[in-house]
């Protein structure tokens, strides 16, 4: 067994590698750029060496200074992680040349499975059913309006040494082909150093399901079952879950054996993912193989009890698999979502800056529940420009998969993240979705559920009531706190907080009166639709506020806005300003402020790097024009004109970084 392994990646990856490694009794080197020289990873591992500047092209992907650092600190072995060089067989063979030993598949099947049109047509050998498609590179506008018009539209552009969403775009016209054609080719330039792209048949309404292989030196190649990963949002998955609640045992047992037998025509070794797509008569067909560990694979380690990372780590080193396919047994129903700084009310633009307060959600109550949490952050750790936006994943496990998503809704209701922004609201929204509780799932599920993309989760009925209820014990608890140090001073109180008090729940010009009568250590709240007895077990300034309501588990999570309180339950807020009656009166006379109008501005709906812009002062523009395109955390942004207008100034220039709701042009 290796005595020493590099981790060349950053982030959550990064620290599971580590905490794997530091179980097997195997020392690890972190790698860091600039940007990550404080990061949690760093700190983790038992030696960090500093690669160069923040881009990932100057550190991360100089493969020659993640070798050089193995040499200079005696690391026999290097697990890619997911990303970077995960899937660059040049990296392979330098590893090779340096007598490393890389944790992953040999050159041959990275070679043939990481290119997506040499994959499909080794699929094709292999007799693995795949989507219908052309088979090379495309370059020409004018070909790839020909190919798309002889598949059929609508159809797929993808990046073929692509991933994670990067360098794919949806056509269902001409002019769109064009379009997605030159930003599908920027993105994997950008991502991959690779601009080829391919176009294939986009079938619609279709889940994505994958099955995870492993495969050692000595013959043995199995599959693991399969995770359903439909939930997706720009063709990134942002749920997961294992089994999949579409698949019979005999369709399992069929993508299971097609994805052992495409591993086994590539002779391929350690851990990897064939990715399918299944329409709704569970025909599926090949889409891609991953040759690496997948950002999804906690789902599968929950439902087989194996260690992914760990076996990836024993092939390496030449040892044999310990059980075979029918040892595989599927236990209960994991679901993973992944947090991202990014703000799902502004079309989940990447958010940046600084973790403020970060609080992970504590151990459930129920012992046959796991929660299980991959994070590279801490509070204090900074969200940055030039990587992936993600903060966390969250895993739940439980006996069957309705205890399986009532525990991430609850965990995710327990999630306190302050400083950026982020998408548990989003993620918490689709928790509760009926369709999704139904496991009546497609790709094209958060298009049509959200079709007007995420407003925020409605808060009516009950969760109203529950939240009007502790805004109103708050501000009780609140009084008392300041009554008890004022009786102090003066001595005399002029509030009893162990009496019954009337408050008046503002939300807007909206007034809801409830009055809180203290009882037993808790508080009964009355005056919403139904009367309930509320136990708050947290302390006032607690971001997180656990409480029972009717001895029912609820988490509450609460920030202070100068007079204003915020609370947020099951996905949705309010804003709530808590007076006494008279107070409430007079609040509701005030005049309302009208906000700025800034439809004359075109804003920066993120922060990033203003890569082009199509127009010039004094031009007229119509509704739909490329206006400029903007870059974060790897991706292209298009922003397009909302209506006719004439440019009247520019503010911002190509090559300049922008924060959010930043002015780049200003219409007349």
């Amino acid at each position: 067994m290796f005595k020493k392994i590099l981790i060349a990646n950053r982030g959550e990856i990064a620290c599971r590698i580590i905490r794997t490694c530091q179980r097997m009794g195997i020392r690890t080197v972190a790698v860091y750029s600039d940007a990550d020289a404080t990061a949690l990873h760093t700190r983790l591992a038992d030696e960090a060496v500093a690669i160069g500047p923040a881009p990932a092209a100057q550190s991360y992907l100089v493969m020659e200074k993640i070798i050089d650092a193995a040499r200079r600190t005696g690391a026999e072995a290097i697990h890619p992680g997911f990303g970077f060089l995960s899937e660059n067989a040049k990296f392979v063979e330098a590893l090779d040349a340096a007598g490393l030993v890389f944790i992953g598949p040999p050159v041959k099947a990275i070679g043939a499975m990481g290119d997506k049109i040499t994959s499909k047509k080794l699929a094709n050998a292999a007799k693995v059913s795949t989507v219908p498609g052309h088979p090379d590179a495309v370059e020409d506008e004018k070909l790839a309006v020909k190919i798309a018009g002889e598949i059929g539209y609508p159809v797929m552009i993808k990046a073929s040494a692509g991933g994670g969403g990067k360098g794919m775009r949806i056509a269902r016209s001409e002019a769109e082909v064009k379009d997605g054609l030159r930003s599908a080719r920027n993105e994997a330039r950008s991502s991959f150093g690779d601009e080829r792209v391919f176009i294939e048949k986009y079938i619609e309404e279709p889940r994505h399901i994958e099955i995870q292989v492993l495969a050692d030196k000595h013959g043995t190649t199995l599959h693991l079952g399969e995770r359903e990963c439909s939930i997706q949002r720009r063709h990134q998955k942002v749920v997961e879950e294992a089994p999949s609640p579409f698949l019979d045992a005999k369709t399992r047992a069929a993508m299971g054996a097609q994805a052992v037998a495409l591993a086994e025509a590539v002779d391929y070794v350690s851990a990897g993912t064939v990715e399918f797509i299944v329409d709704k008569n569970k025909n599926f067909y090949f889409l891609e193989m991953n040759t690496r560990i997948q950002v999804e694979h906690p789902v599968t380690e929950l439902i087989t009890g194996l260690d992914l990372v760990e076996w990836m780590i024993r092939i390496a080193a030449g040892e044999k698999l310990a059980f075979g396919q029918k040892d595989v047994k599927l236990n209960g129903w994991a679901v993973e979502t992944r947090v991202y700084a990014e703000d799902p009310l502004r079309d989940f633009m990447p958010s940046i800056g600084r973790l403020v307060r970060y609080r992970t959600p504590g151990s459930p109550e129920d012992e046959a529940v796991t929660v299980r949490i991959d994070s590279g952050v801490e509070e204090g750790s900074e969200i940055s420009m030039f990587y992936d936006p993600m903060i966390a994943k969250l895993v739940t496990h439980a006996p069957d998969r309705t205890r399986a998503i009532d525990a991430m809704q609850a965990a995710l209701d327990a999630y306190g993240i302050r400083g950026i922004s982020h998408n548990i609201p989003f993620l918490t929204s689709v928790m509760a979705n009926p369709r999704f509780r139904a496991g009546t799932l497609s790709t094209n599920f958060i298009a049509e559920e959200f079709p007007d993309g995420f407003q925020g989760s409605e808060v009516s009925g009950e969760n109203l009531d529950v939240l009007i209820a502790v805004a109103a014990i708050l501000q009780q608890r609140r009084a008392g706190r300041e009554a008890t140090i004022s009786g102090q001073m003066d001595g005399a109180l002029e509030f009893d907080p162990a009496k019954p008090a009337d408050w008046v729940v503002m939300l807007g010009q909206q007034a809801n009166p409830r009055t809180v009568t203290p009882e037993n250590g808790a508080y009964r709240v009355t005056g919403g639709k139904a009367d309930l007895l509320i136990e708050v077990v947290g302390r006032l300034g607690d971001l997180v506020l656990p409480c029972f309501i009717d001895d029912r588990p609820v988490t509450v999570q609460v920030d202070r806005r100068g007079p204003a309180l915020r609370l947020s339950y099951a996905g949705a807020d309010i804003e709530a300003l808590v007076l006494t009656p008279l107070a409430a009166k007079l609040a509701q006379r005030m005049p309302v402020k009208e906000p700025p109008d800034l439809s004359r501005y075109l804003l920066s709906p993120m922060p990033g790097l203003l890569m082009t812009l199509a127009v010039e002062e004094g031009q007229l523009v119509k509704a739909g024009q490329e206006l400029a395109v903007v870059e974060a955390m790897k991706m292209e942004n298009v922003l397009r004109a909302e209506r006719d207008g004439k440019v009247a100034k520019i503010q911002a220039k190509p090559g300049e970084s922008l924060a959010v709701d930043q002015a780049i042009l200003e219409f007349e």
